[in-house]
């Protein structure tokens, strides 16, 4: 039995809008809930949120009861980092602060099986394959590894073309918050500069042929987004909706009790 589609690599290479939710809560019961919702993938935040790779292992079951595609981000782009994520079940990653082809290029090398890349072999006693269960599982995977790596810095945009031209990389996601840092407007990923900078980046990886990924929170630029080519499109986080919704439903509460 070879290893299953990834669906989410599928629709991204075929220029298919795919919209997700970033997952920081550590919950497992709140990704059960956001994985039911209907979101074409959710994207544990193993970067920013507390997640060890049992945690990691938590959240990919819960969000497998509701059929939606997984993506972990892991906080380096280290070999043994990727391999222990895949191994635990991951189909596709999202690494951060890649600034460079060199860089992307080992991404995908720790993704792929030898002679194409680096990966150990230990699917045989990893969940990723039922624990041997699949059996053809090191000889089928690589071609279903999703990769997207992350330009968030000034030097990753003026590398894009080198980065978007390393086979393997599906996807790039501008990160809007640590690019406007980088250029000089922390807090300010709105500023006109880094408007500019973002839509021109998107434009040069569509026309490489990948898919461009971004995280917004404000419904109001979505079809912005996807009207400039975003096809991978993060529209908001577990705990930012948490913490607006509790609060919006307290002030609603007080203002008909009159407080």
């Amino acid at each position: 039995m070879p290893a299953p589609e990834n669906r989410l690599k599928t629709a991204l290479n075929e220029g298919r809008m795919q919209i997700g939710l970033w997952l920081n809560s550590g919950s497992a019961l709140v990704s059960e809930i956001a994985g039911a919702t209907g979101f074409d993938w959710c994207l544990i935040d193993a970067e920013h949120a507390p997640y060890d790779p049992v945690g990691i292992a938590d959240q990919l079951r819960a969000l497998a009861l509701g059929g939606t595609s997984a993506v972990v981000r892991v906080p380096v782009g280290e070999d043994w980092v990727i391999k222990q994520v895949l191994d635990l079940g991951a189909q596709t990653i999202l690494v951060p602060m890649v600034d460079t082809a060199a860089q992307a290029g080992q991404v995908v090398r720790a993704t792929r099986y030898a002679p194409e890349g680096v990966r150990g072999l230990g699917a045989s006693v990893a969940r990723v394959s039922g624990f041997g269960r699949t059996a053809d599982y090191p000889t089928t995977a690589n071609g279903q590894i999703g990769v997207i790596v992350q330009a968030e810095t000034r030097r990753a945009i003026d590398n894009l073309d080198d980065i978007l031209a390393v086979e393997g990389v599906d996807c790039v996601f501008i990160g809007p918050a640590d690019l406007s840092a980088d250029m000089g407007y922390p807090g300010n990923p709105g500023a006109d500069e880094v408007v500019a900078t973002i839509a021109g980046a998107v434009r040069r990886i569509r026309a490489a042929g990948k898919a461009a990924g971004i995280i917004h929170y404000d419904p109001g630029n979505f079809g912005y987004y996807a009207d400039l080519g975003i096809t991978f499109l993060g529209v908001g986080a577990d705990v930012s909706l948490m913490r607006t919704s509790f609060a919006e439903t307290l002030d609603t509460a007080r203002r008909a009790s009159g407080q």
